[in-house]
């Protein structure tokens, strides 16, 4: 496959057989992203689970102290006073059986779903719809609250979601290349800290197996994570 001159250039800046300490990766992942746009600088962390089994799922959230540097829409499903408190805290749309028809309409202009544990039987019709698009409520990643403030508020100020998929490796953005390498470093450690506490008790031999830091358009720069 041919490659840009940009990604070449980038290419050349990088030892594939070094694996680099966080905050030289970090230094890196910025001059390596050259393209026109902001690019979002993403971690991908393998990990020595099975995810096939429940006892070694690894999933959860956390908030980013840098935030991610995306603006996100929040859709709250609640009723009343919660309703209320969802609109107060920011929430862009809020609203119970009206949303969940305009869902089923195709209607998508929300990143993120929060719900009230009561409202949870009628977010459940939306399964085959959010699921696939990780867009469910769930209590794990704080989305299925009755602290409805928090919730909006944790997902405004940079709460990140990290979910082991089906191949044993966590995707997930940890800002942009227009942060300061102060602001991602702290955001890299916040997630990896966040991940290996999560370390599932079933889980054999070495947890972390492999972790990769890189931009949007830019290559990727393999990780010492011991360094974590």
């Amino acid at each position: 496959m041919k490659k840009g001159k940009k990604y070449t250039d980038s290419f050349k800046l990088i030892d594939r057989s070094k694996q680099y300490d966080p905050e030289e990766a970090v230094s890196l992942v910025k001059q390596t992203a050259k393209a026109k746009f902001d690019e979002t600088v993403e971690i991908s962390v393998r990990l020595g689970v099975d995810p096939r089994h429940a006892d070694q799922q690894v999933r959860g959230a956390v908030v980013l102290p840098n935030g991610t540097g995306k603006k996100v829409t929040v859709l709250v499903i609640a009723k009343g006073d919660k309703a209320a408190e969802a609109t107060a805290a920011g929430a862009e749309y809020v609203g119970a059986e009206d949303m969940i028809a305009k869902i089923q309409g195709g209607w998508f202009g929300f990143d993120v779903v929060v719900a009230t544990p009561d409202m949870m039987g009628l977010v459940g019709r939306l399964g085959r719809v959010l699921g696939p698009k990780g867009l469910m409520p769930n209590p794990k990643s704080g989305t299925v609250s009755m602290d409805v403030t928090k919730a909006v508020h944790d997902i405004k100020a940079g709460k990140v979601e990290y979910r082991v998929d089906k191949t044993a490796i966590i995707h997930c953005p940890v800002g942009k290349a227009s942060f300061t390498e102060t602001q991602l470093n702290e955001n890299l450690r916040t997630l990896m800290e966040a991940i290996i506490k999560a370390k599932p008790a079933a889980a054999k031999g070495t947890y972390i197996r492999s972790a990769v830091l890189s931009s949007t358009m830019g290559p990727g720069i393999k990780l010492n994570s011991l360094k974590f």
